[in-house]
Parts: C-alpha cells; sequence; structure tokens
C-alpha cells in the first residue's frame, strides 16, 4: 500500500472509528465529540484529514455540526439520511436531464399519494386542501404562484400520513416546484395549473381514485415534458449559429 492511498483512506477510517463508539455507547449520543486538535493528536492526523473525516459522520447521520456550537455525536433517521440525500439532489436540479428525472420521480410518488388521498381522506384533511386551493387560485399570474403550488401538492401528499413520503417531496419535489422554466404567459400557464389543481382536489373529495390519478399524470406530465425540452432552445440556436 503506497503513502497516497493510505493518506486517502485516512479519513474513512477515524469516521468508521468514532461511529464504532458512538454505536457502542463509548460517545453517547447528544454529547460533544473531543476537538479538532485532540482527534489530530490521538489519530496521528492533520486537521484537514480531521474535518474530512467529521464531513463523512456527518454525511452518514452520525454527526449534528450545526448551531454554531462543537460537533455532537447524533445517530442516523429516515429524516437525516433523507436530508442528506435531498442536498445531493438539489444539486441535480441545474441540469435539464437529471431534472427531468427526478420530475418522473415525482410522477411515481404523487399519483400514488393522490390514489390513497382519494381512499382515507377525512374533513379536516378535505378543509385543508380546499384552503390551499383557495390560495393557489388567488395567486394565479403573480409572482408567488409556485409557493401556492407547493404548498397545495404537499397538502395533498401529507394525507397519506408517511413522514418519509412527505420529506421526499420537501427534499426535492419542492425545488422541482419552486425553479420550473419560465414560460411566456405566466398567467395562462397558472390558470391551467390551477385548473388541474381543482380536478384533483374535486376527484380526491369524490372518492375516485381513477379521476384523480388520471389528472395528476397528465398534471405532472406536462411539467415533465417542460424540463425535458428546457435547454433545446439554447442547443438550437448553438448549432444554427456554427
Amino acid at each position: 500500500m503506497t503513502e497516497e492511498s493510505t493518506s486517502m483512506r485516512m479519513p474513512s477510517m477515524i469516521a468508521l472509528a468514532l461511529i464504532t463508539e458512538i454505536r457502542e455507547g463509548n460517545i453517547p449520543v447528544g454529547a460533544p465529540l473531543p476537538t479538532e486538535r485532540e482527534l489530530a493528536e490521538r489519530f496521528d492526523a492533520s486537521r484537514p484529514t480531521i474535518r474530512e473525516a467529521l464531513a463523512q459522520m456527518q454525511m452518514r447521520g452520525f454527526l449534528d455540526a450545526g448551531g454554531g456550537r462543537r460537533p455532537r455525536a447524533t445517530r442516523p433517521s429516515i429524516q437525516t439520511i433523507l436530508e442528506s440525500a435531498g442536498e445531493h439532489i438539489r444539486d441535480l436540479l441545474g441540469d435539464a436531464e437529471s431534472g427531468a428525472h427526478l420530475e418522473q420521480t415525482r410522477l411515481f410518488i404523487e399519483t400514488g399519494a393522490v390514489r390513497e388521498a382519494a381512499k382515507r381522506r377525512d374533513r379536516i384533511q378535505i378543509a385543508r386542501l380546499q384552503d390551499a386551493l383557495d390560495r393557489n387560485e388567488a395567486a394565479i399570474g403573480r409572482p408567488h404562484f409556485a409557493e401556492t403550488d407547493i404548498a397545495f401538492h404537499r397538502e395533498l401528499v401529507s394525507i397519506v400520513g408517511n413522514p418519509v413520503i412527505l420529506t421526499l417531496h420537501d427534499m426535492f419535489v419542492s425545488g422541482l416546484l419552486a425553479q420550473r422554466p419560465p414560460v411566456d404567459d405566466p398567467a395562462s400557464y397558472d390558470a391551467v395549473a390551477h385548473g388541474e389543481h381543482r380536478a384533483i382536489f374535486e376527484a380526491v373529495v369524490n372518492g375516485d381514485t381513477a379521476i384523480a390519478t388520471d389528472v395528476m399524470e397528465r398534471h405532472l406530465a406536462r411539467s415533465y415534458q417542460a424540463r425535458l425540452t428546457m435547454k433545446k432552445p439554447a442547443i438550437a440556436a448553438d448549432k444554427s449559429a456554427k
């Protein structure tokens, strides 16, 4: 093993050693980790190596480094794992093709969610969904329409009562909605989107899973196609310039 390969593996080895101590209870959950200096002395490593090890621990959900305080030991949960994945997912949103793949993933999630919502909705959930729909209508043609769009979809997904699905929505579906491609006539586009939201709402209220699923599929397909073709005009322009 070369000196270079050993150096590259050192952060992972340190992270694993500290994670093992957390798992075995030698470092209690919530307890602060030793300082970088102490860890550097213990593992005979440089400060940058220690920082990389701590970053790996945080990515795996074993370290809470927020709040401007010393990093503390923690244990991974569904929430922290998905939040970590969400950071990587957000990095993909600037790429048109990756964004289109995420839109396709969103289609699978939300068509399933609307089907379940049509089966299990109650009066309180319907009232909240109605309120989100009304706020969405009031925002047609206005800059904050995307926010009300997000709120409607989130309220719909929350009816399912599955924290994993809701967290996935918060991690990247909201980002997709907020970063939708620009359109020539926002008011007309918003009106169409709201009309589809209303059709989805009525199907959920009526407990009609077939119509709810069909409308949601068509609603999301427009967003998917828009993102998939988002960069095509620029590509065509580049070719014409040549």
